[in-house]
């Protein structure tokens, strides 16, 4: 769309009966009032309707397409012909020879010239295979050329195949009839020419046009103004023509958006078919009524008689159609089908056309009696068929004799000529040029006159305008004197007033003294009683201040020891939860006693059965010696996983004192910020907590040597046992019992180290890697002694908490 298009309103397709439902025309209705008609096919923008003053508010197309309804922006509604507004719709369609060939035979004379002339119209369906291209061969027929040559139109249409399609049809396709009329006129377009017209601008004659023909449209009005003015422009003559509005506006407004070809039209309407109608200006033309009234005379004499006994002459039953070109009488398509038959029939076709339509009318103008009834009948539309009417005029045209045939009178067509219109003179000029100069000395005496008038005018405004200053002057002058006498007058009432005045003025002085020594003392009064309300709101401020406070002293000593109650449930929950936790950490010790008490049962239990064991494979031999040595490694091996247990568990209990020791520390800490009496329970509880703490390591302390003591004699009874075991192993009977009793000498000397407490050492001693034999001194035991003994004393010191802390 172009670019003063920003927003589309409305859309619509433009049918068309010709184009088998393929519709090719879209209306666009823009946000400027402004419905363009665009060719989808070949985007190019055919027509449009409503103007930037006179917008288009909302518009329907009929079914067909003919007509177009606007309803305006300013109220009003339009309706507008398709066949009027278009051009490029009107153009006929193109032409079914596309291809013209030879054929073989390149010879070419005159009597077996053949062409061959192939199909192309455009949107063809689909043809089979076997269906085959239909080709027609004419010949060529020299001798009629010359003939033809006369219905031949300059864009290639041929009148006569346009009167044998006209007949056929009774009327052009809407679509192309615009097309046609213009080239059976053979319209030059001359554009310059008509723009010299046009430029001329509106002519004297029709500046008054709405005056004598009030038009609603005023956009039809201006193109109707327009056109007569270019044709008053033309020739003197349609400038005095007080019919040829009449005349011209079918065609105006039906190329209203065409004024040129609508100029054109009218000027080849009046050189062709109104030939003779000038002869007797300003009168009606004698001649051409005359003419009509003999060809009625000759077809319908009864008619003609029941005119003359009416007094009806051929100025009101045949000049009034002429003059509106039976615009009055005919309906728009009746009209339109009327001159499809006019404009391709001879001039004379027109006055024969009112011959028929009075001899088609005889019936109802037979029973008229008045002139008043014929004149209505021939200036209103009538119940009366087209069709008849055109196929009479043809007979009409066929039966009348040569000798009153209007052929023979009137010329043939001729066209506009191209470049520049042809001189029309046609008319008495003496009578144009003396009315025109008649019209011109009334219109200068009349502008002579107003001008005189205007002076005249002029003068007496000035007099009475003068007349009316003076008098003016004198009327103020009076009303000033008047004024002055008044303000005299009212100076001496306002002084007797001034004194009056003083006199009150003095006495209400006097009262208002008396009134404000009474206001003073009042308001001294009034001061005082002020103060003392005052005095007494403060003091019971102060009072409900002092009672506020004692409430909010009662209430922070009521927060206060709900606050120290809530203290005290605190510690007691505290108290609770310690004691708690010490009885869980006691059932846990307890716990750990039972376990060590039933490990050093099963223990016991376990040594037992080794013994016995061990007494079972003497007795047994060197049979059962290898098994029973498997079975004590194996048990020893136990041993050794069982000492390692007892001594995580005696690290794990070792690691949760020290964590409880720094737990105590920080609830030390914590508890020293609370009050006196927090302070007092919270040392009585951590000296209470030392006592425990200190018996708590002597416990362990002993606890700790009994199970040194008893790791010390498991690993004697092991390292014996294990000896006696590889004694019986390698001595059978004798050998072994030497060997026991040359190891039984030393184990005296070995159960006096009691103080072993590391299993690491016993496990050292009897693992599987080692020799079975004791190879350690008594010296080596007693060093490895002292040694474990040292490391015990160590761990116990660095395991055990720092009592002052707690302390403090």
């Amino acid at each position: 769309m172009p670019t003063k298009v920003r927003a589309v309103r409305h859309l619509e397709f433009l049918p068309d009966s010709f184009d088998a439902g393929s519709n090719q025309v879209l209306g666009v209705l823009s946000q400027d009032g402004i419905m363009r008609f665009v060719n989808i096919q070949t985007c190019k923008l055919l027509f449009q309707i409503g103007t930037v003053e006179e917008g288009v508010s909302s518009s329907v197309i009929s079914p067909h397409g003919r007509y177009i309804t606007a309803i305006m922006e300013n109220g009003s509604l339009n309706v507008y012909s398709v066949q009027a507004l278009t051009q490029e719709i009107n153009k006929p369609p193109p032409p079914l020879v596309k291809v013209i060939e030879d054929l073989p035979n390149n010879t070419v004379s005159s009597n077996n010239l053949k062409v061959k002339v192939m199909s192309g119209r455009v949107q063809r369906p689909a043809r089979c295979k076997e269906r085959k291209n239909q080709t027609r061969v004419l010949k060529q027929d020299l001798t009629g050329n010359l003939e033809n040559k006369e219905n031949e139109l300059s864009e290639g249409l041929n009148k006569k195949r346009l009167q044998v399609l006209l007949k056929g049809y009774g009327e052009y396709p809407t679509k192309y009839r615009m097309f046609i009329w213009r080239s059976l006129l053979q319209l030059p377009e001359n554009h310059t020419a008509f723009s010299s017209l046009m430029d001329k601008g509106t002519h004297a004659a029709y500046l008054d046009l709405q005056k004598k023909y009030p038009i609603k449209s005023r956009r039809l009005l201006r193109v109707l103004q327009r056109t007569l003015s270019a044709l008053a422009h033309w020739s003197a003559i349609f400038s005095d023509m007080p019919y040829l509005p009449l005349l011209a506006f079918p065609f105006v407004k039906l190329f209203q958006n065409n004024q040129l070809i609508c100029f054109e039209v009218v000027a080849t309407l009046i050189i062709n078919w109104c030939q003779h109608w000038f002869e007797y200006f300003p009168n009606p033309p004698i001649n051409i009524l005359t003419m009509i009234e003999n060809v009625l005379a000759f077809h319908d004499k009864e008619l003609l008689q029941h005119f003359i006994d009416r007094d009806i002459t051929s100025q009101v039953y045949a000049w009034p159609l002429l003059e509106t070109l039976f615009s009055e009488v005919l309906t728009r398509e009746e009209w339109l089908r009327l001159f499809d038959n006019i404009f391709s029939s001879h001039p004379s076709f027109l006055l024969m056309t009112v011959v028929a339509y009075n001899t088609c009318s005889r019936a109802p103008l037979l029973n008229c009696t008045l002139k008043d009834d014929f004149e209505y009948f021939f200036h209103h539309r009538n119940n009366l068929d087209l069709n008849v009417v055109i196929r009479e005029v043809y007979h009409l045209m066929e039966t009348t004799p040569a000798d009153i045939h209007p052929n023979s009178m009137l010329d043939a067509f001729v066209a506009l000529t191209k470049g520049q219109y042809p001189i029309f003179n046609q008319y008495p000029k003496f009578i144009v040029d003396y009315q025109t100069k008649e019209r011109e000395r009334i219109r200068n005496d009349e502008l002579d006159f107003l001008r005189e008038r205007q002076t005249v005018e002029n003068m007496q405004a000035e007099v009475d305008e003068q007349r009316a200053k003076d008098e003016a002057w004198y009327q103020k002058q009076e009303m000033l004197r008047r004024a002055e006498e008044t303000r005299r007058e009212m100076l001496l009432q306002e002084e007797e007033k001034m004194a009056q005045q003083r006199h009150r003025l003095a006495a209400v002085k006097r009262e208002l003294e008396i009134k404000e020594i009474h206001l003073q003392d009042a308001a001294r009064r009034r001061l005082l009683k002020l103060q003392q309300d005052q005095r007494e709101m403060e003091l019971r401020r102060l009072e409900d201040e002092i009672e506020r406070k004692v409430q909010m002293r009662d209430q922070e000593i009521a927060a206060t020891a709900k606050d120290l109650e809530m203290r005290q449930l605190e510690l007691e929950a505290r108290k609770r939860l310690y004691e708690k936790d010490l009885t869980a950490s006691q059932e846990a010790i307890a716990k750990g006693i039972r376990e060590d008490t039933d490990a050093h049962r099963r223990k016991m239990v376990l040594e037992e059965h080794v013994f016995q064991k061990l007494l079972e494979n003497s007795q047994m031999g060197s049979r059962r010696t290898p098994r029973v040595m498997e079975d004590n490694l194996a048990k020893a091996e136990q041993a050794c996983l069982n000492a390692d247990w007892q001594i995580q568990t005696l690290h794990k209990q070792n690691r949760e004192d020290r964590q409880r020791s720094e737990g105590y520390y920080e609830v030390a800490t914590l508890l020293r910020k609370d009050r006196q009496k927090e302070i007092q329970v919270l040392d009585a509880m951590m000296e209470e907590e030392a006592k425990k703490w200190k018996e708590a390591r002597e416990k362990e302390f002993h606890l700790q040597s009994e199970k040194k003591a008893s790791a010390l004699s498991d690993a004697s009874r092991k390292w014996f046992l294990g000896q006696e075991t590889n004694a019986a192993l390698e001595h059978e009977e004798v050998p072994w019992l030497q060997k026991q009793h040359m190891d039984s000498t030393c184990l005296p000397q070995t159960l006096r180290l009691n103080d072993v407490s590391d299993m690491d050492s016993s496990t050292q001693i009897f693992s599987r890697d080692k020799p079975t034999e004791w190879n350690h001194t008594e010296s080596d035991l007693l060093k490895n002694v002292r040694d474990l003994r040292r490391g015990l004393t160590a761990r116990a010191r660095s395991s055990c908490p720092r009592p002052h802390l707690l302390v403090t």
